[in-house]
């Protein structure tokens, strides 16, 4: 029986229930940082030198040089055409789905005249050069390629380099099929702290990149954190979220392996369910004890489930909605009637899944949206990855001889004011006598 935690939203220290539930120690292993440290800073200096003796020393892989971990297209091609139909067609459909739904988020430059002929704007261009980290070995996900390369693809990215660790030689096709589909251009079979490192500095082989993208463990979240501000990247991520709201009329199985799709992560994962049906919460309970034994991971769902799930009963679902935006999850399900009406009454949520049938795994893999979220409650104040990651803004702005006599004023005065006389001189230059 799995010891999952039940929660009553009526209950006197709910909220104090609730923020220990949600309570996630985010202080990074000072071990692990130290190690990332001493690698990305050997792979500065060292570049080329350091990362194929690290690949050796973490990957078991033995290289002579950087070109020998570097695939061709021909390789990732030969992935792709040796893959079960099925599995092609699968990769193929998302990529197309996936394609689809982020070629509606280009944003185009725009300017504007005003009556003195003073024009103002904004221009859009793509970044030069992505960096995309790919987990390999064992914990291999293609879908990651499709939603990191395909976006940056669709903004306009100019060279997309993807990294792979290949632990002892082992290659996985449905990576490097999805690289294929979703026109990597570069592809090495290196990971880790060393990766990024290569990525964030450039080595002889290697040229540095603008943004770093891409899910990976402790090592390369850490390594992440230290290259920011050096490079560009997505987020530091948390454990996989999800939230489901129901009203008691989905069949409860349904509901138990939505939250089990989370919990299979990892033991950390935080599958919750609200609802102000207590009967229906009960017939959930049962059927998390039943299918639990049909899962390949069992062991980690549990885990999951005992140390940060909870099942909990709310007075109503505008209740249940409330409490949604408090805890601003990863992965939120509208699981109830009317979904649309809802929706709206949801301000916090990476992404939003409406309706009894659509499941959050659907989003994970092929409906179209990105499966790249904020967690940890960012999604307060951050978006899904997007066509908009991987292109910048720059300014534009050219005056008119007549709009900088009437803005030198305003400047100059604004300038004497912060005591930064050379800006209002600099200003008061372009006044007309």
């Amino acid at each position: 029986m799995v010891q999952i935690k039940k929660l009553n939203s009526a209950d006197s220290n709910f909220n104090q229930a609730l923020q220990q539930l949600l309570s996630f120690d985010t202080i990074m292993d000072e071990s692990v940082d130290t190690t990332v440290a001493q690698i990305l800073a050997d792979i500065k200096a060292r570049g080329n030198a350091a990362v194929i003796e690290y690949t050796h020393r973490f990957d078991h892989v033995h290289a002579s040089s950087i070109n020998t971990l570097e695939l061709t297209r021909r390789e990732l091609q030969q992935s792709l055409s040796t893959l079960p139909v099925k599995q092609r067609q699968a990769l193929e459909h998302a990529a197309s789905r996936i394609r689809s739904y982020h070629e509606k988020q280009v944003a185009s430059s725009w300017h504007y005249q005003e009556a003195d002929d003073t024009m103002l704007g904004q221009k859009v261009t793509p970044l030069d050069r992505v960096g995309l980290y790919v987990p390999g070995g064992k914990a291999s996900y293609p879908s990651s390629v499709l939603m990191n390369a395909i976006p940056a693809k669709v903004a306009g990215v100019k060279e997309l380099f993807m990294v792979v660790p290949t632990p002892h030689g082992e290659k996985n096709d449905m990576v490097l099929a999805a690289a294929a589909i979703s026109d990597v251009d570069r592809v090495f079979t290196i990971g880790g702290a060393q990766a990024i490192g290569a990525l964030a500095y450039g080595t002889e082989t290697i040229p540095q990149v603008d943004k770093i993208v891409g899910p990976g463990n402790a090592y390369v979240a850490a390594a992440k954190r230290r290259v920011f501000g050096i490079v560009g990247i997505d987020m530091v991520a948390g454990p996989s979220e999800i939230l489901v709201i129901c009203d008691g009329k989905t069949d409860p199985d349904w509901i138990a392996m939505d939250l089990f799709s989370q919990a299979e992560h990892d033991e950390l994962a935080q599958s919750i369910l609200l609802s102000p049906d207590a009967g229906f919460l009960d017939k959930v309970a049962q059927s998390i004890d039943q299918l639990i034994e049909t899962m390949p991971r069992k062991n980690v769902i549990c885990a999951a489930l005992e140390n940060r799930g909870a099942l909990i009963r709310v007075r109503d679902l505008e209740e249940a909605c409330t409490i949604a935006n408090s805890i601003s999850p990863e992965h939120l399900e509208l699981s109830v009637d009317r979904p649309e009406h809802w929706v709206d009454k949801i301000r916090h949520a990476g992404a939003i899944f409406m309706g009894r049938h659509t499941c959050e795994a659907l989003g994970d893999y092929c409906a179209g949206p990105n499966h790249v979220l904020p967690t940890s409650r960012t999604a307060r104040f951050s978006s899904p990855l997007g066509v908009y990651d991987f292109q910048k803004r720059s300014s534009l702005i050219q005056v008119s001889e007549q709009g900088a006599a009437e803005l030198g004023e305003v400047a100059s005065i604004l300038a004497n004011c912060e005591g930064l006389q050379a800006h209002a001189r600099s200003a008061e230059y372009r006044i007309k006598a």
